[in-house]
């Protein structure tokens, strides 16, 4: 079996193991064994091949990382509905504590409970507006 093959077929196998685990980096990893298979192509020695291979792989992955590290989402996910399922659901606020929180139960917990900014805290029926860790923040209905 010639050299390109080998790579190529460990390009594939790097490339199907992606398709089922979903991690982006082993694509990183397959173009590194691409590279490795072009350059048995033309014929260069195996040693090389294979520092090409680890030179491309750990390059490729290694600016992956530091992009990702550069543009790290700074979107607060609290009160994105498509992300938190939450919003929009209905609590029932009993009483509020001196220190302006409540607890309510919700999902079968009891959660912290604080009024939106600039509200004031009424007792009834609050909806979700925004999650901040385990505490709901929540606006009369």
């Amino acid at each position: 079996m010639a050299e390109s093959t080998i790579w190529w077929v460990l390009a594939g196998a790097v490339i199907a193991v992606e398709l089922i685990t979903g991690t982006f980096y082993l694509l990183m990893l397959s173009m590194g064994l691409i590279v490795a298979g072009l350059a048995a192509m033309m014929g260069v020695s195996v040693e090389l091949q294979l520092v090409i291979a680890s030179l491309v792989s750990g390059g490729s992955v290694m600016i992956w990382r530091c992009y990702k590290l550069k543009t790290k989402s700074t979107k607060n996910t609290g009160t994105k509905t498509d992300v938190n399922l939450d919003i929009g659901a209905t609590v029932q606020v009993d009483e509020w504590r001196p220190d302006g929180t409540s607890t309510v139960f919700y999902r079968g917990a009891n959660w912290t409970a604080l009024p939106i900014a600039g509200a004031m805290p009424s007792v009834g029926t609050h909806h979700i507006v925004k999650v901040e860790g385990s505490r709901l923040i929540i606006e009369k209905s």
